[in-house]
């Protein structure tokens, strides 16, 4: 438990009796004005009033062997102080989570690394013993040099996000039940085409040696906590400056070990262009224009390669309405209370061609 914390829980009391303190980490010093053999305060977790004892400097061995193991106790010596920790506060504050795992409190962690691996391997005793599965210990980046402590005490790397580190420990025997992280990174693409059948395309200032000078669909990643739908929308519009509108998901490709050993989905989706003027982002593309759909499929990457083929066909076939694409529809679910986008396509039962929008 840090300092601040504690000294946040004092009760207010009378004038005579008040109390000024002079909190640091772990307690390093106690500075008392008056007497302070009954100092009043408010229960933290693990702590209770009744277990926290104050004595003198020079108090007698038999005063301190009354007090129990579980016991807080401040020893006064000038301005320095020693603490033993309470049994419940050498746990670190978690919270369980559904599956019978334990969630550390990554805002209460202690500062100091050698007080957090005394406390980490107390409580990985004490949930062991409690039957619980596994242990989540997400470690911010201000905190990282804690994160040798933990892998020393058993703990393995889960994944890493900008401002933290995810460790994970299973408790029981066996191999362990926790999922793993993020298999999948997803991408999209936007085949947008005009009135006078022009698809738009780019040519990335970017690009392995093999496509160079394609001009290709424009493409990219999602967000995070973004929609498929709108991730395409604003791709289109980042590369080129072109505002489209969601038509369909016309397909999609799943290929692993694409990127640091993950998988990639990639969706290729039909969008409706609302504008013309083109506005190339230098950062990434090297050129953009609106450029004739018989003149596209002519490229020699394009007709030599089956997958690119395949997907222009089926565009194609969508503008023929000889093929009919996913449209998303904006669903509730009991299961979890939130808002979901589900991908379908719906035919009319009369008739067998997709009706273009």
């Amino acid at each position: 438990m840090e300092c601040s914390h504690f000294c946040s829980k004092f009760m207010p009391i009378s004038e005579p009796a008040r109390m000024e303190t002079t909190c640091s980490t772990q307690f390093s010093s106690f500075r008392p004005l008056v007497d302070v053999k009954h100092p009043k305060f408010t229960s933290c977790k693990g702590i209770s009033p009744n277990n926290i004892h104050v004595l003198k400097k020079g108090s007698s061995s038999v005063e301190q062997q009354k007090l129990g193991a579980a016991d807080l106790v401040y020893e006064i010596s000038g301005t320095n102080s020693r603490s033993l920790l309470s049994r419940n506060s050498r746990i670190l504050d978690a919270f369980d989570d559904e599956y019978g795992g334990v969630i550390v409190d990554s805002e209460r962690l202690p500062a100091n690394k050698y007080v957090f691996a005394s406390m980490l391997r107390f409580s990985v005793s004490h949930w062991k013993a409690k039957e619980k599965k596994g242990i989540w210990l997400k470690l911010p980046a201000e905190k990282s040099d804690l994160v040798p402590v933990a892998i020393k005490e058993g703990f393995e790397y889960h994944h890493a996000e900008k401002g933290y580190v995810m460790l994970t420990y299973w408790l029981p025997e066996g191999p362990s039940m926790l999922p793993g992280n993020a298999s999948h990174q997803v991408g999209v693409g936007g085949f947008v085409i005009n009135d006078n059948n022009e698809v738009l395309v780019v040519r990335e200032k970017y690009s392995a040696p093999a496509f160079v000078g394609l001009w290709k669909i424009p493409t990219g990643f999602i967000a995070e906590s973004e929609e498929i739908y709108t991730g395409a929308v604003r791709e289109v519009k980042e590369e080129t400056g072109i505002d489209t509108e969601f038509l369909e998901v016309v397909a999609f490709r799943h290929v692993h070990n694409v990127a640091f050993e993950k998988s990639d989905l990639f969706f290729i989706c039909m969008l409706k262009p609302q504008s013309t003027r083109i506005m190339v982002d230098d950062n990434e593309i090297e050129a953009a224009k609106w450029m004739p759909l018989v003149e596209f499929v002519e490229q020699p990457l394009i007709k030599e390669d089956s997958m690119f083929k395949k997907v222009i066909d089926i565009c194609i076939a969508r503008l023929g309405k000889r093929y009919c694409g996913l449209s998303v529809h904006r669903l509730a679910s009991r299961f979890d209370g939130k808002i979901s986008s589900l991908y379908y396509n719906v035919v009319d039962s009369y008739d067998t061609n997709c009706i273009g929008n």
